[in-house]
């Protein structure tokens, strides 16, 4: 059904009658998440379908035990409408947020409510491949401990990786951090796990997360700029999430900020991630103050704190340093404002969390200074306002993609889904 160009990892896909279905069971089933209880009326409107459409994929939860019927409502001068809700007990999702410190893991009911969650440290020189997966492997089995669940009731385990995946393959072709080429992640991950694996990377899982459940929700063009080690922009537009063509968009940490200015990690000079990631900001805070004692030279997260707790008390070298850091990251918002003419950029992952409102004040006002008035005046710019992990909860997302797909892949699995490195979970079993 696809083919894949040689000496090209790019693959080109025909989207079948199958995927349509997949795709509006997937959707039918992210508006009852977000709007239980709700009725077959309200999913139609919401989704553009038809109703007999959404009768027949409402059908299908209900057989497969993710939603459950819960009761009626009373309709102007009409029947009772049916009210469905999520079967939250249905099933348990697994994110996982794999980054240059650490790596987190939450396990989810089929609401998202997260029921367990785990963190490893990732030392500094710990990046190589079979040390990430140790990290996980032991992440994983601390949450499915921790929440009791039985095996057969994970539906499949969404995994989030920096850098560039290639999603049909598993493998993690980039991470310039890391300095990983084309390492085959998810069949190292299978080794240790035996729940399906789903690959992505952050940009992704920050934009579904806002799409579902945060700033970005009802918001048709969106843009989630992901402030950690890494720097990127996860992009909704025209309602979706854009992936491009090699599954490679939203690498704006990447684009060129100053000409011939630092040296990134990827080879090239002046990127936007040097002035902005965290080891950017700390190298923004050494140039001003080599001596500082905000600074932390072997710990970002450290660093970062103690800029937030210096903002905090109006510490000149705080304010100083974050204002620089706004100064450079509103000129690289301000040309994604003038660019996609978005409805909302959200700020978003750690570093965003952790300096806050003072950063927003400060990147309001550069957005301001660079951005044409019109696009400028037509976007919101806000915090994330999700209280977990987005990356963990987005990568949560993917997973139960994964499991809608695979049940309607049976006994094929078709070119282009996300590619599962474990035999697709029967449907979960009734509560007791």
């Amino acid at each position: 059904m696809g083919r894949k160009d040689r000496g090209s990892s790019v693959s080109v896909v025909k989207r079948t009658s199958r995927d349509i279905r997949t795709a509006n069971r997937y959707e039918v089933l992210r508006q009852i998440i977000a709007e239980s209880p709700t009725s077959r009326q309200e999913l139609a409107a919401a989704t553009g379908l038809s109703l007999a459409t959404v009768a027949t994929l409402v059908g299908e939860l209900l057989d497969l035990r993710m939603i459950t019927e819960v009761g009626f409502e009373d309709s102007a001068g009409g029947r009772p409408r049916g009210l469905v809700a999520v079967n939250a007990s249905g099933g348990a999702l697994i994110g996982v947020d794999i980054a240059e410190t650490y790596v987190r893991v939450e396990l989810f009911d089929l609401g998202l409510n997260v029921l367990a969650r785990a963190d490893e440290d990732m030392r500094p020189g710990e990046g190589r491949p079979e040390q990430v997966v140790a990290h996980v492997a032991a992440a994983v089995g601390s949450v499915v401990a921790q929440a009791g669940v039985e095996g057969a009731r994970v539906l499949g385990v969404g995994v989030s990786v920096p850098g560039q995946v290639d999603r049909d393959t598993g493998i993690a072709e980039y991470a310039p951090n890391w300095d990983w080429h084309e390492v085959p992640l998810l069949d190292l991950l299978a080794e240790h796990i035996a729940y399906p694996l789903h690959l992505d990377n952050p940009l992704r899982a920050c934009a579904v997360a806002e799409q579902w459940f945060g700033a970005a929700r009802g918001r048709g063009d969106a843009v989630v700029v992901n402030l950690g080690t890494g720097v990127g922009a996860g992009l909704v537009l025209g309602g979706g999430l854009h992936r491009g063509v090699s599954n490679s968009a939203g690498e704006w940490g990447h684009t060129t900020l100053v000409l011939d200015g630092r040296l990134c990690h990827c080879g090239n000079h002046g990127c936007v991630e040097t002035y902005v990631g965290a080891p950017g900001i700390m190298l923004n805070l050494r140039e001003l103050s080599p001596k500082s004692p905000l600074l932390h030279p072997e710990d970002q997260t450290a660093t970062i704190d103690a800029l937030a707790r210096g903002v905090a008390v109006q510490d000149p070298v705080a304010v100083k340093v974050v204002r620089d850091t706004a100064r450079y990251l509103g000129a690289g918002i301000a040309d994604l404002v003038n660019l996609l003419n978005p409805q909302v950029v959200v700020l978003s992952s750690w570093v965003a969390a952790t300096l806050g409102e003072p950063l927003l004040h400060e990147v309001r006002e550069a957005v301001a200074r660079h951005a044409l008035r019109r696009p400028f005046a037509a976007t919101a710019i806000v915090l994330s306002p999700i209280p977990s992990d987005p990356v963990c909860l987005g990568a949560a997302t993917f997973a139960l993609e994964g499991a809608l797909s695979s049940i309607s892949q049976r006994p094929a699995r078709r070119s282009g889904v996300p590619r599962s490195r474990t035999a697709p979970p029967a449907p979960p079993s009734p509560p007791a």
